[in-house]
This record gives C-alpha cells, sequence and structure tokens, in this order.
C-alpha cells in the first residue's frame, strides 16, 4: 500500500520569488522591489528635469540666418513691395505718399551732408541719458510704494493716473517752466518714464512669494540685505517689463517734446526732422523721419532689452531648446 505523506507543506515566505512563481526564464526575479513605485517615479522625475533643463548651445549660423534674419527681412521686403505696388496704383497724390526710392534719396542727401548720424545721436543719447535718470528716481520709488504701506495709499494712484496721461501734455508746461532747453526735454522724460518704471517694480515685488520672504529674514537677510539678495532678484522680471515700458515711454515722451519743441539752441533730432519735413511740405523728409524712429527703437530693444530678457530666463531654467 503506497504510503501518505501526511508532512504539513511549507506556506511560501513573502522574499520567496522561486515559491510564488516569479521567476523569470532567466531565473531572474521579476517583481519590484520594495518601495519601487517610489523610486521609479522619483527617477522619472528627474529625467523630465534634466530634459527641461538642457542648455542652449551654439545655434549654428545658417539656423540663426533662418530662423533670425530671414522672418524680418522678407517683412520688410513685402512691405515695401507693397508700397511700390500703391505708387505704381496711383491711389493718391504723390506729396502725400512718397515712393520708396524718394526717400532713399533723401537719406542718402542726409548722409552726404554729414547731417544723418548727428539727427539719430541728438535724439538717442537724449534719449538714454532720460531713461538712466528715469531709472535712478524709479528703482528706489518703486520699491517704497511696494514695501510700504502708507507711501502706496498715499502716491500709488497718482503713480497710475501718471502712467495713462499722454507724455505730450506735459511739454507745454514744461516749456513754461524750463524755457527750451534741454532740461525740459529730460523733465518730459522723466514725468513719462518714472511711473512706469514704479509701477514695473511694484509689480514685480507684489508678485514674490511670502516664503522667499520669511526664509531671507530666517537667514538673516533683513533691511537693505533683504531687498538687494531676495526681493530684487525675485522681482526682476516684473522690474525688467516695467523698464521695457519706461525706456517706450521715455521716447515717446521724447519726441513729442522735439515735435513740439523747436529752437536752434536744441540741435536738431529725428522729432524735429519729422516737424522739419511737415513744415517744408516734404513727405519723403517726414517718412525718412518716421523710419528713423522706428528703426532706433527696434534697435534699443534688440541690443538691450532682449539679451536681459534672455539672461533672465536662462538664470532661471526657462530658455532651454525647442
Amino acid at each position: 500500500m503506497a504510503s501518505t505523506d501526511t508532512t504539513p507543506q511549507k506556506d511560501p515566505a513573502p522574499g520567496d520569488a522561486a515559491a510564488d512563481g516569479s521567476l523569470r526564464s532567466d531565473g531572474s526575479d521579476a517583481r519590484p522591489p520594495a518601495g519601487g513605485g517610489h523610486g521609479d517615479m522619483a527617477g522619472l522625475e528627474a529625467g523630465l528635469d534634466a530634459l527641461d533643463s538642457v542648455q542652449t548651445g551654439r545655434t549654428p549660423l545658417r539656423q540663426t540666418l533662418v530662423q533670425k534674419v530671414l522672418p524680418p527681412t522678407v517683412a520688410v521686403l513685402l512691405v515695401l513691395f507693397v508700397w511700390q505696388i500703391l505708387i505704381w496704383a496711383k491711389v493718391t497724390d504723390e506729396y502725400k505718399l512718397p515712393s520708396p526710392g524718394a526717400v532713399w534719396d533723401e537719406l542718402s542727401d542726409a548722409w552726404s551732408q554729414g547731417t544723418l548720424l548727428g539727427y539719430i545721436w541728438t535724439s538717442v543719447s537724449r534719449g538714454l541719458l532720460g531713461f538712466l535718470l528715469a531709472l535712478l528716481i524709479g528703482t528706489p520709488l518703486g520699491l517704497l510704494v511696494a514695501r510700504v504701506k502708507f507711501v502706496r495709499a498715499a502716491i500709488g494712484p497718482i503713480l497710475s493716473g501718471l502712467q495713462s496721461l499722454p507724455s505730450v501734455a506735459w511739454v507745454p508746461p514744461a516749456v513754461i517752466w524750463l524755457g527750451l532747453n534741454d532740461t525740459m526735454m529730460y523733465a518730459v522724460i522723466l514725468l513719462g518714464a518714472v511711473p512706469s518704471i514704479a509701477n514695473g517694480l511694484v509689480s514685480g515685488v507684489d508678485q514674490v512669494p511670502p516664503l522667499f520672504l520669511r526664509a531671507g529674514r530666517t537667514l538673516g537677510a533683513t533691511g537693505l540685505r533683504n531687498t538687494w539678495h531676495i526681493i530684487m532678484p525675485a522681482a526682476l522680471p516684473g522690474y525688467l517689463a516695467g523698464l521695457k515700458q519706461g525706456w517706450a515711454f521715455s521716447w515717446r515722451s521724447l519726441m513729442a517734446a522735439e515735435i513740439i519743441a523747436s529752437s536752434p539752441d536744441l540741435g536738431v533730432g529725428l522729432g524735429q526732422l519729422l516737424e522739419n519735413g511737415r513744415t517744408v511740405g516734404s513727405m519723403p523728409m517726414v517718412f525718412l523721419a518716421i523710419l528713423l524712429i522706428l528703426i532706433v527703437g527696434i534697435a534699443i530693444d534688440l541690443l538691450i532689452f532682449s539679451p536681459l530678457e534672455r539672461w533672465v530666463l536662462r538664470n532661471r531654467g526657462l530658455l532651454v531648446k525647442s
């Protein structure tokens, strides 16, 4: 008679891979390690962060030409083509809409006479100096409004109202108060740019997370150290936006002042060139002045503010390869 094995069977241990059938065909354990779900998720997040934080390298020249130079060049050529089509179609009188060739001739005459660079430098030097003065005044004013409740309640609405006030409104009183001189020009620039710079900084400070401020105080950053090391770096994006708007207001304020207030002692800037073209009825001169004003505004943005924006984005890990 066959004997029956009555020895009790031992339950498989939780860690016994062979007992629960979790061995792969090559004998390795197919079960995830203990706590593997959390580890895998952490590894996945680290990998995604690594992919997102890839720093931009040097862009090939050909790619730069195709992506950065070609689109604006095509846009300019298209505008010139449409402009010339309007001239050929005779949609209006020639003295109202000059041809691109007539504007080019005006540009060539100003260059040959040696006055073109003088027009540009007169306005650019005034605009940049006025903007720097507005920066020196608007930055501490913005910090004061952002950090002191009484000051914000007192002059915060006034700054917002001044920002919405057209800059040209300040030209007549500035001429009466200060006369026809460069001081009047800088006063108009300051009245137009300071509110924008101050409000931009206020907006940036308001968006600083309170956790940053508490961490700074915990680490001993108080007073001016807190402002320099915590508040200003955290508020930099909003502050930079205020600077860009402040420059736009500076440039527009200066053009308004140069158009309205004309004097031989002030020299001839781009705004005065525009007014001279209107006075003598020379539409090529008027269009030349408009184009130069536009070119200077674009150049300042490309040479100053665009690099600053890229630097801020790169330092915050936001400038990544597309």
